[in-house]
């Protein structure tokens, strides 16, 4: 049982390691259709993307800087997958409407839309300003539902369905240390549940997945006192991995989600059951008992 944090994120995260590891589904499972990832450039969205490729479909990646899209594209298309770069910052309602306009017309259909695209910054809730908490709220939850409305919109004028998946946080216990990214999310939590239900006669169907701790660059950014418990966050005493993650998507994005709609997959090794996650590093009032 692993017990502490990989000692080589970037090695775990590599696109030669995402694209090699072994994954329980078929290689062919969504051959012929077309998936956009945001947040494809890295973490938990790199892993999604190449999964995806990894199983047949036409893949767009979407980010803020092209040069990380750029890299995962280039690995993808050299190893004979179908994936596009396409710069995007999804709180723009018209860059993000000039992305649908460019994949519509490039692949002429859209299957699935894994919404990854977020980030937060560690921050104990009295020190955040509000530029800082209208940043974050307006990344996780704005860009995500940008992006959502936009595929909903596409799939009804269409007159065909398709799958959302939402990656957003574990938000039942609060994250203490990063209270705006657990307030985004939960909104996106919110309104998941709901269009599940309005967009159900569309033929849509809309799922979150909530990964807990999990082996991305993305750690690097909390303070070393909070990193060095990460390995308490959940029972199994392990992050979990990209690919474990990207697999719960695939889950819920493919022919194995049909009858799943309105629902958050955990994947937190229990974290939500058992556990701490200090985000900013643990107060001095709860060092002991």
């Amino acid at each position: 049982m692993v017990k502490t944090m990989p000692a080589d994120i970037e090695t775990l995260n590599s696109c030669e390691a995402l694209w090699s590891a072994p994954t329980v589904y078929r290689s062919d499972l969504f051959a012929g259709q077309v998936a956009l990832v945001s947040g494809g450039g890295s973490g938990i969205g790199r892993a999604c993307a190449l999964l995806l490729a990894r199983l047949g479909a036409t893949v767009a990646i979407c980010g803020r800087t092209q040069e990380k899209l750029d890299r995962v594209a280039a690995f993808a298309v050299g190893r004979g997958a179908r994936l596009s770069a396409h710069a995007c910052d999804v709180r723009e309602a018209e860059q993000v409407e000039a992305l649908y306009a460019q994949l519509e017309a490039q692949y002429g259909r859209l299957d699935l839309v894994v919404n990854n695209a977020g980030g937060q910054f560690p921050k104990e809730a009295l020190e955040i300003s509000p530029r800082g908490w209208a940043a974050v709220i307006n990344n996780n939850l704005n860009g995500t539902w940008l992006m959502m409305q936009r595929a909903a919109r596409h799939w009804r004028d269409a007159q065909r369905g398709g799958a959302i998946v939402n990656v957003v946080v574990v938000t039942e216990r609060g994250m203490p240390g990063v209270a705006h990214t657990v307030a985004a999310r939960a909104g996106i939590v919110g309104a998941t549940r709901t269009v599940a239900v309005e967009w159900a006669p569309l033929g849509i169907r809309v799922n979150c997945v909530a990964p807990g701790l999990t082996a991305t660059e993305g750690l690097a950014v909390y303070p070393p006192e909070a990193q060095k418990e990460f390995p308490l966050a959940n029972p199994m005493k392990r992050p979990g991995t990209p690919l474990e993650i990207a697999e719960g998507v695939v889950y819920l994005g493919g022919p194995s989600g049909r009858f799943i709609t309105g629902e958050v997959l955990t994947i937190d090794g229990g974290g939500k059951l058992w556990g701490e996650l200090w985000c900013a590093g643990r107060p001095e009032y709860y060092r002991s008992a």
